[in-house]
């Protein structure tokens, strides 16, 4: 019969798409709300809320409010505008910038700690040491003068 043999087309057509999957914008906004407001800097999640409706509320043109900021966190917002997305990415770059200085102003703290360390520990060096080791006849050990 005419058209019955399927051997040409392979084992499956949609085997051969290898298409990466994309991160969904709402899982997308959810990562980037967590990085740029990190519980631990604000304390509990109503700061973390305020936070980002006063950073967030400015840049958007409609009404971001602590309900949409809490559906975000929690990714239960069904959409995510390009707007909000956008603020977002400002936010997490400004976070990042944030905590890379406090990150260099310790690390600038414990060098100069680990500095004053060293030079407590480094002994002085003694005058006449030489002298001492060579011997009173001022021979080294190679036996010359």
């Amino acid at each position: 019969m005419l058209g019955s043999d399927d051997k040409s087309l392979g084992k499956s057509p949609k085997a051969k798409r290898t298409k990466a999957r994309a991160m969904s914008p709402v899982a997308e906004a959810q990562m980037d709300m967590r990085l740029a407001f990190p519980p631990a800097r604000y304390g509990k999640l109503e700061n973390v809320y305020y936070h980002a409706v006063r950073f967030i509320a400015p840049r958007v043109d409609k009404h971001f409010t602590l309900r949409r900021a809490r559906a975000i966190w929690e990714g239960t917002a069904r959409r995510i505008d390009s707007e909000e997305m956008d603020a977002l990415r400002q936010a997490k770059i400004e976070e990042t910038r944030r905590e890379q200085k406090e990150l260099r102003a310790r690390l600038a703290a414990l060098d100069e700690m680990l500095a004053s360390v060293d030079a407590a520990l480094a002994c002085p060096p003694l005058a006449g040491e030489g002298e001492r080791v060579r011997g009173a006849g001022g021979m080294d050990r190679s036996g010359t003068p």
